[in-house]
C-alpha cells in the first residue's frame, strides 16, 4: 500500500543511509522500524487477566475475601476455572 508521510529531514537521511549500508530499499528499513516499534509495544503491554472470583462454579475462590478486590490481581492469586479460560 503506498502511503505520504511527512519525516524529518535528518531521519530520513539516516535511513537512507542505513537502506544503502544494508542493500535495502527504504521502504523495507522503514517497514523493519515500524515492526520493530509495534512488537516492543505489543511486548510492553501487560496481559489482561480476569478477576480471580470463582472456581469451578462453586462460589468464591479459597483464600478470597468478598469485601477487598485489591487482593484478587495479585501475581499469585488464582484466576476463574471456567470453560472460556481453560
Amino acid at each position: 500500500m503506498k502511503t505520504s508521510l511527512d519525516i524529518q529531514d535528518s531521519l530520513l537521511a539516516e535511513a537512507r543511509a542505513l537502506a544503502a549500508r544494508q542493500g535495502l530499499s527504504l521502504t523495507r528499513v522503514v517497514e523493519q522500524a515500524l515492526r520493530l516499534r509495534l512488537d516492543q509495544a505489543a511486548a510492553a503491554t501487560p496481559a489482561r487477566r480476569a478477576a480471580p472470583v470463582f472456581r469451578d462454579g462453586t462460589g468464591l475462590a479459597p483464600g478470597l475475601d468478598a469485601t477487598c478486590t485489591r487482593h484478587w490481581l495479585d501475581a499469585d492469586a488464582p484466576v476463574h476455572d471456567t470453560p472460556e479460560t481453560r
